[in-house]
């Protein structure tokens, strides 16, 4: 059964919301906090090994409540219901989303279109055990009975970024196996990551649903050729595997069919890690470490399935998010990790956030009159302090910014880690407080400036603070940890699909481009432009040929 399709526009607590907006939009945070002592205990969830600090938002107690009124007109409830039952939720596409069911640990029976999934769940993930304890242990060797160095994982979207982040975010856990991604189409991308590949040694993961996609096959295409360079037709078996649904395709590619490894459509490609997507991830840290990422995501899925709204960090953060966006009008949200490992971590959830929720039709197949999804961007502090930070300190947009640290670094150096971590305290202090016309008279007076001096640099030097953050706390960096962190969103992202009434797990908005560019490509290849362009579009094209 669908979704519900209800307009928020139309609910109670949405015209509550927009008369409340203008009873408190003008205040600042820094006095909520002076007339509520309560209000950072009150406004904090700890979980598990979570604390999360959503006090430093322009809201209030009256705030949450309404927006949890919100969450109830829409039948938010119901919703999560149907996305935890196999429930066909994806209706455009006529699928269930399903991916939750790829990281339950005791293989709870799981029924999309009235099949029960887990067997072969269970399955596939023996399969990548199997497979992984076989590479990394050195009994699956290359053709020339060399133990495997590198691992290259061929994808591109949610077959490239969401593995590539996990391999990165988990370096410290990684093997003596150095994996690669290659995704861009662009040959000079592929031909880079070769250069530092010794064909004996490399064991290639081709990861493509159809084994059609245009980037994927023509990477794996022109690694394949490189390859048969040094190795033969038959040597392709021992070095390249594939994660697909179209097992002709992948066997005439020369993959051996016990090394494919099977996707479903139950599962969306930007959500696809959990799966052999994973396969890469499970190489590069181990079967187990892969197990404890599933572990950790399988809790937040039980935390957003049960807990109550009002403590359910998954619906918190979505309603927050539907706030700004839909009251405040705010366009973007910046994601700061503090750790260098998460460097990729706002990439990654660009796609996961802005390709599931950018939708300008709601789930009855008429336009919105409001604003849905947000713009992702972000860089790991401090190096975001000494890049962008300019912008949202005294910037004149505003900027909603989660700070996600880790308490425990990994290698123990207590004294790096003390100042990282007081730089991210301190960051949504100031963001928060600001510097009032007062405080900086006085600094500039402490540095016997000229009466003049300070009087033209005290406009430069003021912070209205008021600048909304909300902090992510976690014990330490570890594969569940990191579990945990990916579904919380991915939980936030459906959230706020429900509230906007938009179907989250369609992408079609990728689809034109790529049409054109297939006709284009035929373009490139033969005498003369087409006219059906644009004459912009023709020039291009006129003066690309010509060089």
């Amino acid at each position: 059964m669908a979704l519900k399709s209800i307009n928020p526009t139309t609910t109670k607590a949405w015209n509550s919301l927009k008369s409340h907006l203008e009873t408190i939009k003008n205040e600042h945070m820094s006095h909520w906090f002076a007339q509520d002592k309560e209000r950072a205990d009150k406004m904090t969830i700890q979980w598990d090994d979570f604390y999360v600090d959503y006090s430093k938002n322009r809201w209030t107690h009256e705030t949450i409540d309404l927006l949890l009124q919100l969450a109830k007109e829409v039948d938010l409830k119901n919703a999560i219901s149907k996305y935890f039952s196999g429930d066909i939720i994806n209706q455009t596409e006529g699928r269930a989303v399903a991916h939750v069911a790829l990281r339950d640990p005791n293989y709870v029976d799981f029924f999309v279109e009235g099949e029960n999934v887990m067997p072969e769940v269970k399955r596939v993930k023996d399969q990548i055990k199997q497979f992984t304890e076989n590479v990394v242990g050195q009994k699956f060797k290359g053709f020339t009975d060399k133990p495997f160095t590198d691992i290259v994982n061929i994808g591109i979207g949610g077959s490239d970024l969401g593995p590539a982040m996990v391999v990165d975010s988990l370096q410290y856990y990684k093997n003596h196996l150095t994996t690669h991604f290659v995704s861009n189409v662009d040959g000079d991308h592929v031909n880079e990551i070769l250069k530092k590949l010794n064909p004996e040694t490399t064991l290639f993961v081709i990861v493509s649903k159809t084994f059609t996609t245009q980037e994927t096959l023509s990477n794996a295409t022109t690694i394949k050729n490189w390859f048969l360079n040094y190795g033969s037709q038959e040597d392709i078996a021992k070095h390249f595997v594939a994660v697909s649904t179209n097992i002709a395709k992948v066997k005439d590619f020369g993959i051996a069919e016990h090394n494919i490894f099977p996707m479903w459509d139950w599962v969306g490609g930007r959500f696809s890690l959990w799966s052999a997507v994973g396969l890469s991830i499970s190489l590069s840290v181990g079967y187990e470490n892969f197990e404890s990422l599933l572990s950790g995501a399988n809790k937040m899925d039980e935390h957003f399935k049960n807990e109550e709204f009002d403590q359910n960090l998954p619906v918190i953060l979505a309603l927050l998010s539907v706030w700004y966006n839909n009251f405040f009008n705010v366009e973007s949200q910046a994601i700061l990790p503090y750790s260098q490992y998460l460097n990729q971590f706002a990439t990654y959830l660009q796609q996961a956030i802005m390709e599931s929720n950018g939708k300008s039709v709601d789930r009855s197949g008429n336009k919105v009159n409001y604003q849905t999804g947000t713009i992702i961007w972000g860089e790991p502090g401090t190096n975001s302090q000494h890049a962008f930070f300019q912008l949202i300190h005294q910037g004149t947009k505003l900027i909603p910014a989660d700070f996600i640290g880790f308490a425990k670094s990994l290698y123990g150096d207590k004294d790096h880690q003390d100042k990282l971590m007081s730089n991210f305290i301190a960051q949504t202090e100031a963001l928060l407080n600001g510097k009032t016309k007062e405080q900086v008279v006085s600094e500039l007076q402490d540095q016997k400036l000229s009466e003049e001096e300070i009087k033209q640099l005290t406009p430069y030097k003021i912070f209205e603070g008021n600048k909304p953050t909300t902090t992510i706390l976690i014990k330490k960096l570890t594969p569940e940890s990191l579990g945990k962190l990916i579904a919380l969103y991915e939980h936030k992202i459906f959230v706020e699909g429900v509230i906007w009434n938009i179907f989250s797990y369609d992408q079609y908005g990728v689809e034109l481009g790529k049409q054109l560019a297939n006709t284009i490509l035929k373009e490139l290849n033969v005498d003369g432009v087409a006219t059906e362009h644009d004459a912009s579009t023709n020039n291009i094209l006129k003066y690309y040929k010509s060089l």
